[in-house]
């Protein structure tokens, strides 16, 4: 077995397959409201997937990177999953409030 721990080059080869995710909230406030709601959700399995999430000009972006291409598609699916339910809850009680 290679330790990894301590050689970048072996580290970085281990995360093989990514994607980015953006989503444009046109707001901010909306966009920094989702992130924070699902920032909460760590990843199940951090040795094999890892989320990076960050808010710019309204906008969501989500970076995936995973050890396999099994590991990305459930992340990526379970993660659009409680995005469109964020997404939905904030279209349903935002109304009328200045988002």
């Amino acid at each position: 077995m290679t330790d990894v721990s301590n050689n970048p080059t072996l580290d970085q080869s281990k995360w093989e397959f990514s994607c980015d995710l953006e989503v444009n909230f046109q707001s901010e406030r909306k966009a920094n409201i989702v992130c924070s709601s699902l920032a909460v959700d760590k990843e199940l399995q951090p040795d094999k997937v890892k989320r990076e999430m960050s808010v710019a000009d309204g906008k969501l972006f989500v970076h995936f990177k995973a050890t396999e291409a099994r590991f990305l598609r459930a992340s990526f699916s379970a993660f659009v999953d409680v995005l469109t339910l964020a997404t939905k809850t904030i279209e349903e009680f935002g109304q009328g409030m200045e988002l």
